[in-house]
């Protein structure tokens, strides 16, 4: 593996765990693609740090719980805004 792919790899599972980030939020962040977030996470890391690994599938997989609450409630903030305008 590549070093920059493994310095990537450390760098995204750093950033989920200190800033509790959703895939999206973290491939937005680094201007990659959510399928590159979650290889470097499950599959590069675990590789190279599996403890890292470890904690950031922990905020990963609570983020997945909890994502059918946060759709709910973009879409109720959304018909809230348009019965104001």
């Amino acid at each position: 593996m590549k070093e920059y792919i493994e310095e990537r790899a450390i760098h995204i599972a750093n950033y989920i765990i200190e800033n509790n980030a959703t895939v999206r939020q973290t491939a937005k962040e680094f201007g990659i693609s959510k399928s590159t977030v979650h290889k470097d996470v499950t599959e590069r890391l675990g590789q190279l740090n599996p403890t890292l690994a470890a904690e950031a599938r922990k905020v990963l997989d609570v983020n997945k719980s909890e994502r059918h609450i946060r759709g709910g409630l973009a879409t109720r903030e959304k018909y809230l805004h348009q019965h104001m305008c």
